[in-house]
């Protein structure tokens, strides 16, 4: 099996985590299965290069290592809108001609639209440096709400640990949900949030450990066949419909009605990777109620079919 070469390209000084976490995602093998990916860096010169945190890494490799590079990702750097020296950016550029993917993590949006790889495009990146980014490049369709846009060929993240979303989301288009699942399993991450999600709570003050949807959440995702509505939700929560959207969009910035469909969703494809079962059968199994709607639901959330996207996965 070949793999897919993940490089990623760093500057000094390199924020750590930002890096850590394609590193991470990209690194880590589900138990039972073979190495998907590599995982590099590089730099615009090799040799030791300092972090935010006081230490140097050292990179054995420069930019012609983004010459073999089937994704390239440019994680969060600082100062965000540092000039990209002319060889970075067009090095870049090169990848992208080549068919590349290219893959920004928080600030380093800010490189790709540099190299021009973001005009016309919709874009995000960290919510503090989006006011800043939109001025910098009015070309670029800033959306400073949102967790991660993925353009297939060129995608970007909001800050920090939207770059795992981001990565998990990417890992889980080349490999399907159950591969990605035992990737973010193995990392002890939660099931994955949707790029539409929110970058940060609307109201940022820490909910009191009597108020966390963790238990309610758990007992939904393992009762997806049955008949969930909001309302069904609140009585289990002890809450009202109102407060418990309210929670909803504090804790997880989204609605229970997305949130929920988000679940079934990735239950059936994992039921269409993993098992035979006729996709009426899978469409009652997640509580989608028939496979007219299922359909329409893949549809429009993940642009193909149940039957393309198990042609696709399918395990079974």
């Amino acid at each position: 099996m070949t793999l897919h070469r993940v490089v990623a390209l760093v500057s000094a000084p390199q924020p750590p985590f930002e890096l850590a976490c394609a590193s991470e995602v990209f690194g880590t093998v589900p138990e039972g299965a073979p190495p998907s990916y590599s995982f590099r860096i590089c730099a615009e010169r090799p040799g030791p290069l300092p972090t935010t945190a006081g230490y140097a890494i050292l990179v054995e490799a420069g930019l012609s290592a983004l010459q073999e590079a089937d994704t390239v990702v440019v994680p969060g750097r600082q100062p965000p809108d540092a000039t990209v020296p002319p060889n970075v950016a067009e090095a870049l550029r090169s990848a992208h001609r080549r068919g590349a993917r290219i893959v920004a993590i928080c600030t380093g949006a800010h490189v790709l639209a540099q190299a021009g790889l973001l005009d016309g495009r919709r874009a995000t990146t960290h919510w503090r440096s989006a006011a800043r980014f939109a001025a910098a490049f009015p070309e670029v369709r800033v959306d400073p709400d949102v967790l991660f846009v993925d353009h297939g060929d060129v995608a970007t993240s909001a800050g920090t640990g939207a770059g795992i979303d981001l990565c998990l989301h990417l890992v889980r288009s080349d490999h399907g949900a159950a591969y990605a699942a035992q990737v973010a399993r193995r990392m002890v991450l939660p099931p994955h949030r949707e790029g539409s999600q929110l970058q940060y709570a609307a109201h940022p003050a820490p909910a009191r450990a009597d108020e966390s949807l963790a238990p309610l959440l758990e007992w939904a995702t393992s009762h997806l066949d049955t008949r969930l509505t909001i309302d069904h939700l609140a009585e289990r929560a002890g809450l009202s419909s109102r407060t418990l959207a309210r929670r909803f969009t504090e804790q997880l910035g989204t609605s229970p009605g997305q949130w929920l469909l988000g679940q079934r969703l990735n239950a059936a494809r994992i039921l269409l990777e993993q098992t035979d079962l006729p996709v009426e059968a899978i469409a009652t199994r997640v509580g989608l109620a028939s496979a007219v709607n299922l359909r329409r639901r893949f549809r429009v959330h993940l642009g193909t079919t149940p039957g393309s996207y198990r042609r696709t996965f399918s395990e079974a």
